[in-house]
């Protein structure tokens, strides 16, 4: 990784971890978000995995009229940092605990890299 790319990394952490101090405390059910990215074709791949405990809570998350805040949240903090997204929706991704620990015995390092 250059040292571009790790300072940017650094400012993505520290942006994502608002998101989700704000999220812990907004959304029922959610639990952490985390992020991909391939430098080399950045901002195009960037991916923030938002997690929620049960796919009961994340299913009731999609229906409510609350779901866009996670990507409302994530979109203005990108855009406070200066990192221009055309469609936030193609760059948020949801997940569960419950689905992880289903289909890769809770190993999220695996998930994670196959998704």
């Amino acid at each position: 990784m250059r040292k571009s790319d790790k300072k940017l990394d650094n400012q993505l952490r520290l942006v994502l971890t608002d998101v989700c101090e704000k999220a812990l405390k907004q959304i029922t059910g959610f639990q952490w978000l985390t992020h991909i990215v391939n430098y080399d074709q950045y901002p195009q791949s960037l991916k923030v995995i938002c997690v929620f405990d049960t796919n009961q809570n994340l299913d009731i998350y999609i229906k409510s009229n609350l779901n866009n805040n996670l990507n409302s949240l994530i979109q203005n903090e990108f855009k406070n940092m200066g990192i221009k997204i055309k469609n936030i929706k193609h760059h948020v991704f949801y997940d569960t605990e419950e689905d992880c620990e289903k289909q890769h015995d809770g190993n999220w390092a695996s998930r994670l890299v196959n998704n």
